[in-house]
C-alpha cells in the first residue's frame, strides 16, 4: 500500500511517499481503509525525535495518529465491530494513519455516525479529545472562569466550544490573527505576548495550557488556579497542577462523536489534502498559524 512518513529523526527533507506492505490486524484490532487522516503537531514533534521517550517507533514509520474510515478485517477477540463499519480513532502503536490502510485498537475505535462527515470524525482522537480530558480533569462548574493559553488551534478552540456548553466563562490567549475566531467561539479575546497576563484582572478558576514556558509560568504565578497542560505538564506539576490524562476508549470517543452530531462540537476543517499531498498538510501544521484543523484524504 501507499503511506507517507520518514525514514529518519530529522527536519521535513526525512519525509517521503512509502511503498510498505498491508498491515494485518492482531488480537483485538481492526484494519480499516482510511478514508480521512488528521493531521497534528504531534505528527511533526515524532518525526523530529522529540518523542522517542513516549512513542515507539519502527523507521521508515508511517505519520499520522488518528483517521475515519471502513473496517476490512477484524482480529480475534473483536465482536464490537464487523467488516463494513465506518469508524473513527486512534491508530494502534506502530502504526500510522497517513495510509491507504492502518490498524487501531479495537477498544479505541468509535463508530462514525452518519451526521458526522469522515473529516469531523478524523479529528476528534487527538485535538477534541485532548480538550475533552483536560476540561474534564479540571471539573470547572458553570460560572467558572477559564484560561486558555493558546486558545487559537485544533485543541484551543474545542476546548472553547466544550467550556461554553457548560456555562464556564473562557479567556483566550491567542495571536492577534485569532481574535476574530476565539471570539466567534464565545470566548474574551487575551491578546499574546510577553505582558498578557496585565490584561486580566479578575478571578481564574482553572487553566488549561497549550504553550508552556514562561506564558505557563506568568498564569500559575499570578493566578494561582489549577492547571492542566499540554504543552509542558513538567512544570504544571511544578504548580500543583498535571498534564493532559488521555481516555482513548470507545465511550470517550462515542461521546464525542455524539457531541459533533448534536451541533455541541462543530470541528472546523480549514485544509484538505490528498495522500500524496501530506508533506504540504504536515507543513503547514508545522508552521503554527492555522486555525482550523488540517486533514489528508485518502478516499
Amino acid at each position: 500500500m501507499i503511506a507517507y512518513g520518514f525514514s529518519e529523526y530529522g527536519g521535513p527533507e526525512t519525509e517521503y511517499l512509502l511503498d510498505v506492505p498491508m498491515p494485518e490486524p492482531g488480537a483485538g484490532q481492526i484494519l480499516v481503509a482510511v478514508h480521512v487522516a488528521g493531521v497534528n503537531p504531534a505528527d511533526w514533534k515524532v518525526r523530529a525525535g522529540n518523542r522517542k521517550d513516549t512513542v515507539p517507533i519502527t523507521l521508515p514509520a508511517v505519520l499520522g495518529r488518528e483517521v475515519s474510515g471502513t473496517v476490512v478485517e477484524t482480529g480475534s477477540g473483536v465482536d464490537e465491530f464487523t467488516v463494513g463499519d465506518e469508524v473513527f480513532g486512534a491508530t494502534a502503536s506502530g502504526h500510522g494513519g497517513y495510509a491507504q490502510y492502518t490498524v487501531l485498537n479495537a477498544s479505541s475505535s468509535a463508530h462514525k455516525p452518519d451526521s458526522v462527515s469522515w473529516s469531523a470524525a478524523a479529528t476528534l482522537p487527538v485535538a477534541a479529545g485532548t480538550a475533552y480530558d483536560v476540561l474534564r480533569g479540571l471539573a470547572l462548574v458553570s460560572g467558572s472562569t477559564l484560561l486558555v493559553l493558546g486558545a487559537g488551534g485544533g485543541v484551543g478552540s474545542s476546548v472553547l466550544q466544550l467550556a461554553r456548553a457548560k456555562g464556564i466563562e473562557v479567556l483566550a490567549v491567542a495571536g492577534a490573527g485569532k481574535q476574530e475566531w476565539v471570539e466567534y467561539l464565545g470566548a474574551e479575546f487575551v491578546a499574546a505576548g510577553p505582558q498578557y497576563i496585565d490584561s486580566i484582572s479578575r478571578p481564574v478558576h482553572g487553566i488549561v495550557d497549550l504553550v508552556g514556558g514562561e506564558t505557563l509560568r506568568a498564569a500559575a504565578e499570578k493566578t494561582g488556579a489549577p492547571v492542566v497542560s499540554v504543552a509542558d505538564p513538567v512544570q504544571a506539576t511544578q504548580w500543583g497542577g498535571s498534564g493532559a490524562h488521555r481516555d482513548r476508549t470507545t465511550a470517550a470517543f462515542t461521546h464525542l462523536a455524539e457531541l459533533v452530531a448534536t451541533g455541541v462540537l462543530s470541528p472546523r476543517i480549514d485544509h484538505v489534502f490528498p495522500l500524496e499531498r501530506a508533506g504540504e498538510a504536515l507543513a503547514l501544521v508545522e508552521d503554527g498559524h492555522t486555525l482550523g484543523k488540517v486533514v489528508v484524504q485518502v478516499r
